[in-house]
């Protein structure tokens, strides 16, 4: 008998400017080398949109204003079960600087998928892709 999925909610910030999407690259842990949108896990008591201030300003040091959610997505991975919620966000203050020494990229909507992201990340690359054509 299989032990129920660990849920973990995880809300990432769809950050564009001059039509190109502010990316990052995975420095440790669970799919270390991968892009990804910034963000992370919510933490108890904590909003979608309290969560994507702290992460980003955390990983980042900038301040950033949250928007409307473009979707969420269900993974599964064998260890666990995420959840991701994507947002648009608007740089609301301060300059990027990786706080934890993690590379970062603007790319533009159709060179997204020259980048290696975790497949969960897929459905949002191709929406991304067709709402800038």
């Amino acid at each position: 008998m299989s032990k129920p999925d660990a849920v973990t909610e995880v809300a990432a910030a769809v950050i564009e400017a001059r039509g190109r999407y502010l990316i990052t690259r995975r420095t440790k842990g669970h799919l270390e080398g991968f892009w990804e949108f910034p963000g992370g896990k919510v933490r108890p008591g904590e909003t979608l949109p309290e969560c994507l201030q702290r992460e980003v300003k955390e990983e980042l040091g900038v301040e950033v204003s949250v928007g409307e959610k473009i979707e969420t997505v269900t993974w599964h991975y064998p260890e666990r079960t995420v959840v991701l919620h994507f947002f648009r966000c608007s740089p609301t203050g301060g300059q990027i600087a990786p706080q934890e020494g993690q590379a970062f990229a603007w790319v533009a909507p159709e060179d997204l998928e020259g980048y290696q992201f975790p497949p969960a990340d897929a459905s949002l690359i191709r929406r991304l892709r067709r709402t800038s054509a």
